[in-house]
């Protein structure tokens, strides 16, 4: 569910991405094409909304991808109303660990896909999923490369890849019935469970990339937000403008709710947003790798 509150446009600059070291600490390079084959992947199997086969197939995937790499990956089934329907199911966020360090950095996006799209221009179409490229699959694609980077290049820290399930099932309206995976998941952590910081990813693959500062991001962590632009700002990644945008309400705010610090790096001025037009070709490598390269030099880096 994302919520809107004003809207900024800035143009967008393409600038390469070098590989860098910060105190003796290699940061391996982001690999833009499989991430966004790791996109493509995922929209095969087309709209994935709670309970569909390809919901399941999804799942599977996952899962298969992350033990080639992580040091543990486990299921957490939560239960889940769509409330549009009435249908109740089981549900499962997919939890992947690396390293066994005590201070550790949440990682985290929603491998689900919304069941209508009901902001088509079609009223025809409202009642039909949408595929998700940008909205699902492309946060999934940037982790499920990091844990490829982190498997290979062993990070300083502990870092944990949370996939939430069952994040964009909600009527519109009713904010309360969206992110179920990650309330569950915030409400069920345990109490030594506290990683430093989040960083949540959603809708980053879009091809006119834009991201603007998210207004809960820079109220409940600024410092997570400064480092995080900030190394942005670095590598010359304009896309990242440190200006505020909407306010958005989306998995960070049960994690926040919780006293983790969690930042949301988000494009929301999407135009295909819940749309059946959020398809493969409105994604781009170049997106993911900016999004990807960022975020594994604040990883490496801390």
């Amino acid at each position: 569910m994302h919520n809107r509150s004003f809207i900024i446009s800035v143009s967008s600059l393409v600038i390469g991405i070098l590989v860098s070291s910060c105190s003796g600490q290699t940061v391996p390079q982001f690999d833009a094409r499989q991430a966004y084959n790791y996109l493509l992947k995922q929209c095969e199997f087309g709209p994935r909304p709670p309970g569909s086969t390809a919901h399941q197939k999804t799942r599977q995937f996952l899962v298969d991808e992350l033990s080639k790499f992580a040091d543990k990956v486990r299921l957490q089934p939560f239960p889940f109303t769509n409330y549009q329907t009435k249908q109740q199911l089981i549900l499962h966020n997919i939890i992947a660990s690396f390293g066994k360090q005590k201070k550790r950095i949440l990682l985290a996006a929603h491998w689900d896909t919304r069941p209508w799209a009901d902001m088509d221009p079609d009223p025809q179409n409202h009642n039909k999923p949408i595929i998700g490229a940008n909205d699902g699959a492309s946060g999934v694609a940037v982790l499920l490369e990091i844990a490829r980077l982190l498997k290979s290049h062993p990070c300083p820290n502990g870092i944990d890849i949370v996939l939430f399930d069952g994040e964009d099932s909600g009527r519109a309206d009713h904010p309360e019935e969206f992110s179920q995976g990650a309330k569950y998941f915030a409400k069920n952590k345990t109490f030594s469970y506290n990683p430093k910081f989040g960083i949540l990813l959603d809708m980053i693959g879009d091809s006119d990339l834009q991201i603007y500062i998210e207004q809960y991001s820079q109220h409940y962590a600024p410092h997570i937000v400064k480092q995080v632009w900030g190394i942005a700002e670095g590598l010359g990644v304009p896309e990242f403008i440190p200006e505020l945008g909407h306010a958005v309400i989306d998995d960070h705010l049960p994690l926040l709710e919780v006293g983790i610090p969690c930042i949301d790096i988000i494009d929301f001025d999407y135009p295909y947003w819940h749309t059946l037009e959020d398809t493969p070709d409105k994604c781009s490598p170049e997106s993911l790798e900016k999004v990807g390269q960022v975020v594994v030099e604040v990883i490496y880096r801390r």
